[in-house]
């Protein structure tokens, strides 16, 4: 899929006003994503993105990497991983998980099914696709994306 055709569906998911938003929760949610996953697979998802997406996953899963010898990726729950999105998309925390819903819906679409299943399984419990269910509760490691608001998406698990 093309830069400019997943901004736009991303934009359309997420009911941003405009290409620059969702450009911006975009980036944030692939960084972000990027420090959630081990930086081998990090890598690999980079290469199967355009390139000013896959760069900024490879920045982030390389800075990662070397703050915590990085092979399995940080393990940190829904309210780190929403306040980081949040703060590099310059948004709140509720609109920062809403537009992390769309961009995991884009990046499920994009990516290659054995792709995502790998991160499925680097993910364990969960991925694209599967039901989360339960509270919110970061305090467990647990990242549940529950798309409010994001017509034809589907619940995204990403547990730790």
């Amino acid at each position: 899929m093309r830069h400019d055709e997943m901004i736009g569906k991303v934009q359309a998911l997420a009911q941003l006003p405009d290409r620059g938003t969702a450009e911006r929760a975009t980036q944030a949610v692939v960084s972000t994503l990027a420090e959630r996953l081990p930086s081998g697979l990090a890598r690999h998802v980079a290469a199967q993105l355009p390139p000013d997406m896959a760069a900024a996953m490879r920045e982030a899963a390389d800075a990662s990497a070397g703050r915590d010898s990085g092979a399995a990726g940080e393990r940190f729950g829904l309210t780190t991983f929403t306040g980081r999105v949040a703060a590099r998309a310059g948004t709140d925390e509720d609109r920062a998980l809403r537009d992390a819903a769309a961009v995991l819906e884009v990046l499920d679409a994009a990516l290659a099914p054995e792709l995502t299943e790998r991160m499925a399984n680097a993910l364990p419990g969960g991925h694209p696709g599967t039901a989360a269910g339960g509270p919110r509760d970061p305090g467990h490691g647990a990242i549940r994306l529950t798309p409010g608001g994001c017509p034809g998406t589907r619940t995204v698990a990403l547990n730790g």
